[in-house]
């Protein structure tokens, strides 16, 4: 991890949160002179979970992964964060270590605001303290879905959520026929679903048995995206 200069795009990139974007343009300087820049190379850890929290992170530019990893040692991704998004703000608030481990997907800038500024921001400004609240709200009923999706729906249904997001990213069409390029593997996959690579690949192959998808090499076909969500919604 090294120093670089991000210069103008830290006022930019601030903006771009939620959790500073309704902020002054006077708050907004304040944050971003003491906004500390780092890059990331691909491959680089961010921070390790466990590890002591002093402060949170704003993605500039890349993607950062943050995962945990279960006693057996496989990976399940908690979020992946592009610009625009925060990330170790619950342990600002709350005194506790990074609940995970976080690194860089590819080359990522990120801005490291410490712990004392952002309380001292929350102090001076109740509006920028209901918006953290806000935040930590929305942060937690993320994790409450990813709890239950991964406790209540079996892996078939886990994988139809991810390819309807996929598809979504592709297409506003919301019922009918989709086509979109897998960008991850399915190794990749499975870290996002809570599952291995092997797992992914039969139930990969079920959904194209059942006619919901077509799979040519990393290419998806949707005939129905409805009939899909039905699949992924349906309970047993």
């Amino acid at each position: 991890m090294s120093l670089t200069e991000i210069g103008p795009k830290k006022t930019e990139a601030l903006e771009r949160t939620r959790l500073f974007g309704g902020s002054s343009r006077q708050e907004l300087a304040w944050v971003a002179e003491r906004a500390v820049e780092l890059h990331l190379r691909a491959g680089e850890m961010l921070f390790f979970s466990g590890e002591e929290a002093r402060g949170l992170f704003v993605v500039v530019s890349g993607r950062i992964r943050a995962f945990q990893h279960n006693a057996e040692g496989r990976e399940q991704v908690m979020h992946v964060d592009t610009a625009g998004a925060t990330l170790a703000d619950v342990p600002v608030f709350d005194d506790g270590p990074y609940p995970a481990s976080a690194i860089a997907e590819e080359d990522t800038e990120v801005l490291f605001i410490e712990k004392s500024d952002v309380r001292q921001l929350c102090m001076e400004h109740p509006s920028f303290a209901l918006r953290a609240l806000k935040t930590m709200a929305e942060r937690v009923r993320k994790h409450a879905k990813l709890v239950e999706e991964l406790s209540f729906r079996e892996v078939g249904q886990r994988l139809a959520l991810y390819l309807i997001a996929e598809a979504q990213k592709k297409s506003s069409n919301t019922g009918g026929h989709v086509e979109f390029q897998l960008a991850l593997s399915n190794h990749e996959i499975a870290t996002r679903i809570g599952t291995v690579r092997d797992v992914v690949s039969r139930a990969l192959a079920r959904l194209q048995g059942k006619g919901l998808v077509r799979v040519k090499g990393r290419e998806i076909v949707v005939p129905d995206l409805g009939a899909l969500k039905h699949y992924a919604e349906r309970s047993h």
